[in-house]
Formats: structure tokens, C-alpha cells, sequence
């Protein structure tokens, strides 16, 4: 009988990915300094979604048509891609990135609420529902309950990036209708069609020709595209080819911990209590809510 346990190349790729992802808030927030959301998404689509074909050309690899693929590879796109990404880009144009790496363990917690709402076999438990409360719970002590209260610009752009989180949540349920794909041609097309999708958004909003982007920002649009977009995706499909989604999904423990500490140590972000109590609440409610998973299996 094959032994197919995680083993050390496993686990340093998990942790390669999320040191990668990890620090993909630091540069959005090096990116936005002159470079307006909805560009630097655009740009980062485009870059990663001509690498990721000319990949799956050199493989060989063409999408497998079939009836409805072209309504799910849209709305992959959009709430995988486009949306996600433009509103991170939007909220750290104000926000901290440790910030923003912290709310973005909403994923998963969201994830369970998507599949528990659109799947059949994937119901919330008690144990998976007391996970999904502190997981929120820590949402609401990071943005704080007077802020909540009184919403202001600081506060949409903090929800705009917990939007975001439940965008890949809902993401997670509606990719398992493109399962059987050639994953680099699959991946490739919905960077395309993400970018068609943000291009109104950019021509009209932030008008890119105008633009007189700096060095830092322009060098950060294009690491985003490669290691963090294309690479990235190319680095998860190989994990769960090994491994399988459910030790991949334990990457959402790594890059909130690593966004904050990109965020600390390089940029010199000062975070309060609350965000290290809200961090700590996060992250004990994903793992409740993966060991209630666990034991519904």
C-alpha cells in the first residue's frame, strides 16, 4: 500500500505558497501608492493571464468544452478574480496589509457558510457553527464596535476586504463545477476573462494613460503578476494534486499570521491589541470549524 502522508516537500511547498501570499498585501500596498485599484487589477489579470497560456500552450493543454462551462467560468472569474482583487486593492489604499492579511482569514469561515447555503452534503454543524461566531467575532473586535456603529470611509474599505474573503468562499463552491479541467488553460482563461471584466472599470474610473506610476509600484504590479498570480495559482493546483484540498486548506492558518508580520516588520505598521485578539480569534475559529468538518467526515 502507497504511503501518501504530507511529507517534508508537502509542507515546504505549503510554506513557500503562503510566505508568497502572505506577502501579496505588501505589495498591493506598495502597488496602490500610484497606481488606482481597479489598474493595478487589471494589469495584474493581463501579465498573469498571457503567462498562464503561453504555459498551457506549451502543454498542450485546451479547455474541455461542455454545455454551461461559459456560465460558470464567469462567474468564477468574477467573484475569484475581479471583484476580489479590485477590492483589496480598493481597501489598502486606506488600510494597514496586516489588517487586510487578517481579514482575509474570513475565507474560509465564509466558505463554510456558501457551501452550508448551496451544496447538500456540506451542512453546518454546531461544532463548524461555534467556529464561524468566533471567526466573526474576531471580525467585528479588529474593526472595533464603535466604528461599526458609526461607519466611515475606513470602515467600508475594512468591510470591502472581508468582502472580498467571501467572495473566495463563495469562489470555493462554484470551482468545484470546473473540476476535470486542464487546470493552466482553465486558470489562464478566467485571468482573460477577469481582466474584460475589470477594463470598463479602469479606462473609465482611474483613465491608466494619465497615470505616472512610480518605479515601486510599477515593479510591484509585476511581481504580483508573476509569483503571486501565476505562479501562485500554478503552485496550488500542485499542492492539491498531492496532497488534496483539505491539507492545502490549512495555508489559511499561515498567511494571516505572515501578512501581519510583512506588514510589522517591513512596512512598520503599528497594530493595536484588538488586531493581535481579533488574529487570535480568527484563527481558533477556523480550526474549530475544520475539526468539526473533520468530524463530520
Amino acid at each position: 500500500m502507497t504511503d501518501n502522508r504530507p511529507g517534508f516537500a508537502d509542507y515546504a511547498l505549503l510554506l513557500v505558497l503562503g510566505l508568497v501570499w502572505g506577502s501579496s498585501f505588501l505589495f498591493i500596498k506598495f502597488g496602490v501608492e500610484t497606481i488606482p485599484a481597479a489598474t493595478l487589477t487589471l494589469s495584474r489579470l493581463a501579465i498573469a493571464a498571457v503567462l498562464l497560456l503561453i504555459v498551457a500552450r506549451a502543454m498542450g493543454q485546451s479547455l474541455q468544452w461542455r454545455k454551461g462551462l461559459w456560465i460558470w467560468l464567469l462567474l468564477a472569474a468574477l467573484v475569484g478574480n475581479a471583484l476580489p482583487f479590485t477590492l483589496i486593492a480598493w481597501g489598502q489604499e486606506e488600510i494597514d496589509s496586516g489588517v487586510s492579511a487578517i481579514l482575509m482569514a474570513v475565507m474560509p469561515l465564509s466558505t463554510l457558510i456558501m457551501a452550508h447555503i448551496f451544496t447538500a452534503d456540506e451542512k453546518i454543524t454546531a461544532i463548524k457553527f461555534v467556529g464561524v461566531v468566533l471567526g466573526f467575532t474576531g471580525i467585528a473586535v479588529l474593526i472595533g464596535p464603535d466604528k461599526l456603529a458609526n461607519l466611515g470611509s475606513d470602515v467600508w474599505r475594512q468591510l470591502a476586504v472581508a468582502g472580498a474573503a467571501t467572495c473566495y468562499g463563495l469562489n470555493a463552491v462554484i470551482s468545484k463545477q470546473l473540476i476535470g479541467q486542464p487546470p493552466h488553460a482553465m486558470v489562464g482563461w478566467l485571468m482573460v476573462l477577469s481582466a474584460l471584466m475589470v477594463l470598463p472599470f479602469a479606462l473609465v474610473r482611474d483613465q491608466p494613460w494619465a497615470l505616472n506610476p512610480s518605479t515601486v509600484s510599477l515593479w510591484s504590479t509585476l511581481i504580483l503578476s508573476i509569483f503571486h498570480t501565476a505562479i501562485g495559482t500554478l503552485m496550488l493546483f500542485l499542492i492539491i494534486r498531492r496532497q488534496g484540498a483539505t491539507f492545502f486548506s490549512q495555508i489559511n492558518f499561515l498567511i494571516p499570521v505572515i501578512g501581519v508580520f510583512y506588514g510589522v516588520t517591513l512596512l512598520g505598521e503599528q497594530l493595536g491589541s484588538g488586531a493581535y485578539v481579533a488574529l487570535a480569534l480568527i484563527l481558533i475559529g477556523i480550526a474549530v470549524a475544520r475539526y468539526g468538518a473533520a468530524s463530520t467526515r
